[in-house]
């Protein structure tokens, strides 16, 4: 059963609609106030357990949990349409084709378009306000799609995951990670100074820049103006040629010292100093609104509050609530095991039997050196040439001809401007006409700049099928686990038989989720976590003759876990 919900034309309302399986309406459409719509919801939730069908989760989903009420599953129809639309696996379905059924492009699959390395991390722009003939139709026009693509049980795979994951996401941000103010606050006295007024920097910072100011003989240098400290950098002789941190650290000079500590201090107080403690800490928690599939690989962004990047500085702030625990989870070496997978590659599968792939394939042929396994098969995976991984890749290619090999074609099939596609289906959206013409070019410049093009999309194509097949692993991982969570008796959860009592997923960052969970339920969470991840690699490959191993820590303040 189908329960499809849709913005009404009336202010404040939806209508909600019952449908079977097979497309047939289960009674007439009711409009329903917003106010009330929890109420209808939880009531056609325990009488039908029906899939919830909406333009976007997060339209409708974050209302329902606040008034304490939750949905078992979904189909987010934007998420499941930005999937389908690019997918080789539904190229010759004619969904595509039918651009009246399609929201507005988004920002991420333009950015997509350009085939550049950094589209992988831009974020999807939101669609919302679908009426009920949009809903049904687009539902219809999805499920003939997905039935008569080449891989039906891959997308309907992946397009469900997508839709649990939506409700996952929104969940986590209603939960909210426990962080303690009063441990942030301290935390950030101690690595700042006292909190300051005004616009003015924090006491440490101002010390740092006197010191640099001194090093480099510059008493009126902004050490936040890039343009000023390039000058000065080059005025006491440090030659760089940006200041990122990687390259500065390649000098000997006094002003390179406190030039990195001011830079780690500022990105603190300006990310997640005292004014974003405010902003984002309400109530004993951390609330960040997830983006699922938010980049144009499948992994997810935040948007509000940087959760996907939560500095080491801080993370002692993230404490667990009295008489709970921490469980952090995170898969081992995903992306070079993914790749062993996809390539069906048994030698690089048989290095990775172990928990230490990167030890593995040192053993096999690096003389047990893990570092420089580890560079040569990350070089592989992000097409890496020069430097140490460019010297290592014949070795790794003599040992792992499938995996490099795959790897090699779709790094190919992007120069040529095909699309390259996930295991579960997801697709690199088509190049831009732009592009296109500028591989045409005529002139001995514009060549080098269409051969410079050709190979920023071949090491984007390259990544993308590891790393999209990666997210869509964690994606089938969240899924289960908050499946099998979900279905832990409530006598087993609690005392009190309250949902604030369950275990909570409450982060997830690409390869890593923590579960706030009661200290009586940490054996019995662990092994969910385990079994979901074991459950996730099944629904991917099949029984293949490689694990996902996942290491778990138990911990009551995030800063333990690493």
């Amino acid at each position: 059963m189908y329960a499809l919900v849709a913005s009404a034309p009336e202010n404040s309302a939806a209508t909600i609609q019952l449908m079977t399986a097979e497309g047939i309406l289960a009674g007439p459409a009711q409009t329903v106030a917003r106010s009330d719509l929890a109420g209808v919801v939880s009531s056609l939730e325990r009488e039908h357990a029906p899939r919830w069908v909406w333009d976007r989760a997060q339209n409708w989903y974050p209302e329902l949990l606040a008034a304490n009420v939750r949905v078992e599953r979904c189909h987010d129809l934007a998420l499941r349409q930005a999937i389908l639309v690019h997918s080789a696996f539904t190229a010759e379905t004619g969904y595509g084709d039918n651009a009246a059924m399609l929201p507005p492009e988004n920002e991420a699959s333009q950015a997509g378009s350009t085939s550049t390395q950094g589209s992988l991390f831009e974020q999807l722009s939101a669609s919302t306000g679908w009426d009920l003939a949009t809903v049904t139709a687009e539902l219809g026009a999805q499920k003939a799609a997905i039935a008569s693509s080449t891989h039906p049980a891959r997308l309907t795979l992946l397009t469900s995951a997508e839709s649990a994951c939506a409700l996952v996401a929104a969940e986590m941000q209603y939960e909210g990670i426990p962080w303690r103010e009063d441990l942030h606050r301290r935390l950030l006295h101690e690595l700042l100074g006292p909190e300051p007024t005004g616009y003015v920097h924090p006491e440490k910072m101002d010390e740092l820049a006197a010191t640099l100011r001194a090093a480099l003989d510059a008493p009126a240098l902004n050490p936040d103006s890039p343009q000023e400290l390039m000058r000065a950098l080059h005025r006491a002789g440090i030659d760089v040629k940006s200041t990122r941190s990687w390259e500065l650290m390649e000098f000997k000079h006094p002003a390179i010292e406190p030039l990195l500590a001011y830079r780690k201090l500022s990105r603190l107080f300006t990310t997640n100093g005292w004014t974003w403690l405010e902003q984002w800490v309400h109530q004993g928690r951390f609330h960040s609104e997830y983006v699922v599939g938010g980049v144009v690989s499948g992994r997810w962004a935040s948007r509000g509050g940087g959760a996907m990047q939560i500095p080491k500085q801080i993370r002692g702030a993230a404490r667990a609530d009295p008489g709970h625990k921490f469980i952090v989870a995170d898969a081992a070496q995903l992306e070079p095991r993914v790749l062993a997978a996809l390539a069906q590659d048994s030698t690089m599968a048989a290095a990775g039997r172990d928990s230490d792939l990167y030890a593995g394939i040192a053993a096999q042929g690096f003389g047990g050196e893990r570092d420089m396994a580890k560079v040569a098969l990350l070089g592989a995976i992000y097409g890496s040439t020069s430097g140490e991984s460019g010297r290592l890749m014949p070795q790794l290619t003599r040992m792992y001809p499938l995996a490099v090999g795959f790897v090699e074609e779709a790094a190919r099939a992007g120069e040529r401007g095909e699309t390259v596609t996930t295991r579960l289906g997801r697709s690199t959206p088509p190049v831009s006409a732009q592009w296109r013409a500028s591989q045409r070019s005529s002139t001995a410049e514009e060549q080098r700049r269409a051969e410079s093009a050709a190979r920023t999309r071949g090491r984007f194509t390259r990544n993308f099928v590891v790393q999209g097949t990666a997210a869509e692993w964690a994606c089938c991982w969240l899924a289960e686990l908050r499946r099998r969570l979900r279905a832990l008796p409530l006598e087993t959860v609690t005392t009190s038989g309250t949902q604030a009592d369950r275990p909570a997923m409450v982060f997830f960052l690409h390869d890593e989720v923590m579960v706030h969970c009661p200290d009586a339920l940490i054996e019995v969470v662990t092994k969910i976590v385990h079994d979901s991840s074991r459950a996730a690699t099944r629904l991917l490959f099949g029984e293949i003759p490689l694990e996902f191993p996942v290491n778990v820590t138990v911990v009551e303040n995030y800063a333990d876990a690493k």
